[in-house]
């Protein structure tokens, strides 16, 4: 589980490159990301990723990428 709050650059990370480690080493049977949603990200610093939009680009890639079972929540205050 990742909780991110952080740049674009460390979302993409988690869900492309980090999940799919763990997954693949069966260390994980599922990659879950929280994120805030476009409500939270827009009382926040620029530059943050936010659930719609992430959710947007793993659609946008395809079924079968990432490889990797994924529960993306959004979160907002």
């Amino acid at each position: 589980m990742e909780i991110q709050f952080g740049k674009y650059a460390f979302v993409a990370f988690d869900l492309f490159v980090k999940h799919l480690l763990f997954y693949s080493g069966g260390i994980i049977n599922l990659g879950i990301e929280i994120l805030p949603t476009k409500k939270m990200q827009s009382q926040m610093s620029s530059g943050v990723a936010y659930y719609e939009g992430e959710v947007y680009n793993v659609l946008r890639h395809g079924r079968n990428n990432p490889p990797v079972p994924l529960l993306i929540l959004g979160i907002e205050p």
